[in-house]
């Protein structure tokens, strides 16, 4: 699989040029309200003072970084503001390559694109390790495949594209190899707000020197677009203490740092947001996911059942999920996924659907009278 060119952008722009009306269930951008609070914090930081106008710490806000770390368990030193989850990952891939003689970085099949695009910009070894029908990895698998040329080992749980979410066991066993390797665990812990199964918990949970644990803001508040992401570095003072210095050394370099406005709102919805607007989130993709697959049901369709995240995989009968496939679905049935393909082998016969539309019994509707 050539992971060279990311295939998310290419799909929703021939989903914009259509000449019909198209249901979009590419992108994972949450079509529901952000929390009061976040909009609140925007129109105050607005009419504030110049002062805040002007260049934040790099690092950080620091009372952003202090909230995230009460939450984490952890010390602030630890925690770097990003730009974005991508950003996060980029440095803790970049950081632990760095670090270690070998090259290797080991990830799922299917895999979430931009990791593995990201292991071709670095010229790193890719090592794909297989999940079962279910999405969840054996990390037996991981293990045979770890080796001393391993730098990191990367996962995403609760997953996209798949909706597994990894048991506490499963993470456990990972920081295991990692540390049985000089390797670091990559946690990408972005969908963590939607666990519908109770069964997540963070990698930070397993106290090792091992784990970089990375997360946004995009998914957990609907505000994709103000790009707010941190990443929770091992301890300065442990065998890994340098990975976070070079993090903000890279972090500085590449951007100075990151948008305060959106900082300060994100710390005033997190202060100020009550549990009930994340439940109400997870309630809302919980009905999507039943209505989405009653009706793949009705089309005869294998799918997913997501344990967390928002996304569907479906394989219908005779229509493999290649990108020629998709846009087939975009012309005649009004429907935009992700090509299966696009994840990996493993997955190349299912299309990958997001349930951040209200219309997702009409998408389901358009496919089963196109496919069933």
């Amino acid at each position: 699989m050539d992971y060279e060119t990311p295939q998310f952008f290419r799909v929703m722009q021939y989903a914009a040029d259509a000449d019909r009306d198209v249901v979009d269930m590419v992108s994972g951008n949450p079509d529901w309200e952000p929390p009061e609070a976040l909009r609140e914090g925007l129109v105050d930081y607005a009419d504030g003072d110049v002062s805040e106008f002007q260049y934040p710490p790099s690092v950080g806000l620091t009372e952003l970084r202090t909230e995230i770390a009460e939450r984490r368990g952890v010390d602030r030193s630890r925690v770097l503001v990003t730009n974005g989850a991508g950003e996060a990952n980029h440095l803790a891939t970049t950081g632990a390559l760095e670090r270690c003689d070998g090259s290797e970085l080991i990830m799922t099949d299917p895999v979430y694109p931009y990791y593995a695009g990201r292991a071709n910009l670095l010229d790193a070894e890719s090592t794909f390790t297989p999940v079962d029908e279910t999405g969840q990895l054996d990390p037996a698998d991981v293990r045979a495949a770890a080796s001393d040329e391993t730098a990191a080992v990367v996962v995403n749980s609760p997953n996209n594209p798949t909706g597994a979410v990894y048991p506490p066991e499963t993470i456990e066993a990972l920081v295991a190899v990692a540390e049985d390797h000089d390797a670091v665990l990559v946690a990408d812990e972005v969908y963590d707000h939607y666990d519908f199964t109770g069964a997540f918990e963070s990698a930070l949970a397993a106290d090792s020197d091992h784990v970089v644990a990375t997360n946004s803001f995009s998914k957990t508040l609907a505000i994709t677009g103000l790009r707010v992401g941190y990443a929770v570095f091992p301890p300065e003072d442990g065998p890994l203490g340098d990975l976070v210095e070079r993090a903000r050394t890279r972090h500085m370099i590449q951007n100075v740092a990151g948008s305060r406005p959106a900082q300060a709102a994100v710390l005033r919805a997190l202060r100020e947001t009550p549990p009930e607007y994340y439940e109400r989130n997870r309630e809302r993709l919980r009905d999507r996911v039943d209505r989405f697959t009653e009706a793949l049901d009705a089309a005869g369709a294998e799918y997913t059942t997501p344990g967390g995240s928002f996304y569907v995989m479906a394989r219908f009968d005779g229509f493999p999920g290649t990108m020629a496939n998709v846009e087939r679905l975009i012309d005649e049935a009004g429907v935009a996924g992700m090509p299966g393909e696009a994840f990996g082998e493993s997955r190349a016969d299912w299309i990958r659907f997001a349930l951040v539309t209200p219309r997702v019994e009409a998408a389901a509707e358009r496919l089963a009278d196109y496919l069933g």
